[in-house]
């Protein structure tokens, strides 16, 4: 089960900060025109942590999977592209997330099932928003 709080930060317009279910604090929303100038920290876009909570739980399922079938991952980035409706509410139409795998002689077929797997299988984040909008997927294997 998740446990999250989220708690407006009244004197500072929209911005908003967020505790996660281990305690962790992530600042949220969007600071007023006049008071981002000198700001020491940053905000990031509700819709943004939508897409690294995606990016980030596919991410760890495909790490997961390549140790299962001994794979010897060294590095991965994953590059998230998406397209919202023009209109509010702006929900998100297509989400493409390109994944960049590198590591010692790693086989093509493992690290494609391994992206099907996690994808198509075992994020809990895309198993929400699928049906909901179109998440697609490809990898390159660098070095």
């Amino acid at each position: 089960m998740s446990n999250i709080a989220v708690d407006w930060m009244a004197d500072n317009g929209r911005l908003f900060a967020c505790r996660d279910s281990a305690g962790n604090l992530v600042m949220s929303g969007s600071l007023p025109n006049d008071r981002t100038a000198g700001q020491s920290f940053q905000v990031t876009k509700p819709t943004d942590l939508l897409l690294m909570g995606l990016a980030t739980c596919a991410a760890y399922e495909v790490v997961a999977i390549l140790e299962r079938q001994r794979q010897q991952l060294t590095g991965l980035r994953v590059d998230v592209e998406a397209h919202q409706q023009p209109e509010p509410p702006h929900a998100f139409m297509d989400i493409h997330m390109q994944f960049h795998l590198s590591g010692e002689q790693l086989d093509p077929g493992k690290a494609g099932r391994a992206l099907e797997l996690s994808v198509n299988k075992y994020c809990p984040v895309a198993a929400t928003l699928r049906g909901v909008v179109s998440i697609t997927y490809s990898f390159e294997i660098e070095g």
